[in-house]
């Protein structure tokens, strides 16, 4: 048990010390306004004022945690103990920043709710991070400050003894086109036959009408990826598009029997979890219709969700999953780059800032995505496995959790996603490497 004095408790200041001691250290801490008590207790002491307090661990506070507004911050980062560190106070306490305050800006993904330039998706990218431009989006910044906190901790309270964490690894399959050729209906096969003869790409016709006439579809990789994981005693969440056909989503028909048994077949060995469509965005009920329809589809109650692109508003999207009576989200993580969204590979309950409240939602925060790798960084098959072993690496580290998002047609050795089947098998080595 770890005590900790405030001069005021908020709901912002609870939730905060809740996901550092509980979430990521397994230990149980209480929150006090009461001086008199903290100085009589004989527990390990934090003490989180302005003011020095004997026998303690003194966190000077800045005011970030003690506000309910969303207000522009003036951020400055320096070295501390190796690590990157912001939210500076003085060198008289213990750490020379606000753990407290900048974990919660980190999570709560404050700098998201304040303006700032969309891409075409209307996304936050990753290089407006302060994570990307202080140089430690790749760092899952959170839990190295907490450990390295924790053994200070250690130190100062010989009593104080923390319970062993381990290394864990989430698989996650987007199904965004379950066919490469199949089921699309007769106006999209022959407007796509159309489109690949004017650009002379024979081959693709080829692989076309050979899937039409039998041959199997280049993006059935479903046995596969289901071989893959069972030797490694680990099973993937599929999250399935079944939105309408548009511009952005453009997965065979939901009505397709073929479609629904695959669904269905997948449901029996592992989860299944909706994948919003990109025009879901715009219309709750158009959200709310694509989960009723998969949850028809499985027979069970669909308790996962990721967006389609990545689509994410703070303001917004988690509002509409929790109205859903969605428990978990995968969406956390960049299009655009690698790394550490929120500066943490710990699983935490979503901050409503707007309504300043914890609520049901747990994020899962995600580091590594194929396209990622593929088409909006560049890399070469080994610069991916380089990367991806050094993202696995510092999780490791802090005994986090690895979530990494694959496509079903990534591991179709088809495309742009010839010769990419090796990244997929090198990851999972380096997972389960002793």
């Amino acid at each position: 048990m770890i005590l900790i004095y405030t001069h005021k408790a908020t709901a912002r200041l609870e939730y905060i010390i809740k996901f550092i001691f509980t979430d990521i250290l397994g230990i149980n801490s209480q929150v006090t306004t009461e001086k008199d008590y903290f100085l009589k207790s004989n527990l390990p002491k934090i003490n989180y004022s302005s003011e020095s307090i004997p026998d303690s661990f003194w966190i000077e506070p800045i005011d970030l945690l003690f506000e309910s507004d969303i207000l522009q911050k003036k951020i400055s980062v320096s070295t501390w103990n190796n690590h990157k560190v912001f939210f500076q106070t003085s060198d008289k306490s213990d750490i020379p920043f606000d753990l407290f305050a900048a974990c919660f800006y980190l999570i709560s993904r404050y700098e998201e709710y304040l303006p700032f330039s969309a891409d075409q998706h209307g996304r936050f990218e990753a290089n407006q991070s302060l994570a990307f431009k202080n140089g430690f989006l790749y760092d899952p910044i959170i839990d190295q400050w907490v450990y390295a906190i924790a053994q200070m901790l250690k130190s100062k309270f010989f009593g104080l003894t923390l319970p062993k964490k381990s290394f864990s690894f989430i698989p996650t399959i987007d199904v965004d086109n379950a066919y490469a050729y199949l089921y699309k209906g007769a106006v999209r096969t022959i407007g796509a036959a159309m489109r690949d003869l004017f650009k002379l790409d024979v081959n693709e016709n080829i692989k076309r009408f050979q899937a039409l006439a039998g041959e199997k579809d280049p993006f059935d990789t479903y046995s596969y990826i289901d071989s893959m994981h069972a030797q490694y005693g680990v099973s993937p969440i599929w999250f399935f598009l079944v939105g309408n056909y548009s511009e952005f989503d453009k997965n065979i028909p939901i009505e397709n029997e073929a479609f629904q048994d695959l669904i269905h077949e997948i449901s029996k060995r592992a989860e299944i979890a909706i994948h919003p469509s990109y025009e879901s965005n715009q219309s709750f009920e158009q959200l709310k219709n694509e989960y009723d329809y998969l949850s028809k589809i499985t027979g069970k109650p669909i308790t996962k969700s990721r967006q389609h692109f990545l689509k994410l508003l703070f303001t917004e999207t988690y509002q509409n999953l929790l109205k859903l009576g969605v428990k978990e989200d995968y969406t956390l993580g960049y299009a655009s780059d690698v790394g550490f969204r929120a500066g943490t590979c710990t699983p935490f309950m979503f901050y409503d800032l707007y309504n300043e409240r914890e609520t049901d939602l747990r994020i899962f925060p995600f580091q590594v995505m194929d396209v990622t790798l593929n088409q909006y960084l560049k890399l070469s098959i080994e610069e991916s496995q380089e990367k991806i072993k050094e993202i696995i690496g510092k999780i490791k580290e802090v005994n986090g959790t690895f979530i990494c998002l694959w496509h079903n047609e990534s591991l179709s050795d088809h495309g742009h996603w010839k010769g990419w089947e090796p990244v997929y098998k090198r990851m999972l080595e380096i997972i389960f490497e002793k």
